[in-house]
């Protein structure tokens, strides 16, 4: 038990530890404007160089790869039947893919895989 709290008060110190380090050895010292700013062949830039971007194309691409991940957590269900009680396979099967389903609901009555509004 005393082993199993060391070993987890010396894994915290050093993850802080490294924090720590990382952050103080990443800090810029010297913040100037004209290297903060985009180079245009030594003039000012006529127009921002940040273009605008779609929220709802980001919106869709997150969607996409949460259901990409999903599915790779589905993937293993079927390879599990032959290890596993039937009923446990079932009903495990059956929880996650009416989790799926309630959140793609939800997705589609909030609009979010409307492409166009």
């Amino acid at each position: 038990m005393f082993m199993l709290l060391f070993l987890s008060l010396i894994t915290f110190v050093l993850a802080n530890l490294v924090m720590i380090i990382s952050s103080i050895l990443s800090k810029k010292m010297i913040l100037d404007r004209e290297k903060a700013s985009p180079y245009e062949c030594g003039f000012d830039p006529k127009e921002s160089a940040r273009l605008p971007f779609s929220l709802r194309f980001f919106l869709i691409a997150v969607i996409f790869l949460i259901f990409d991940v999903e599915i790779t957590l589905l993937l293993p269900i079927a390879s599990t039947l032959s290890i596993t009680n039937i009923f446990a396979w079932a009903s495990t099967g059956t929880l996650f893919l009416i989790i799926l389903l309630i959140g793609l609901y939800y997705e589609w009555i909030q609009g979010a895989l409307e492409w166009s509004s």
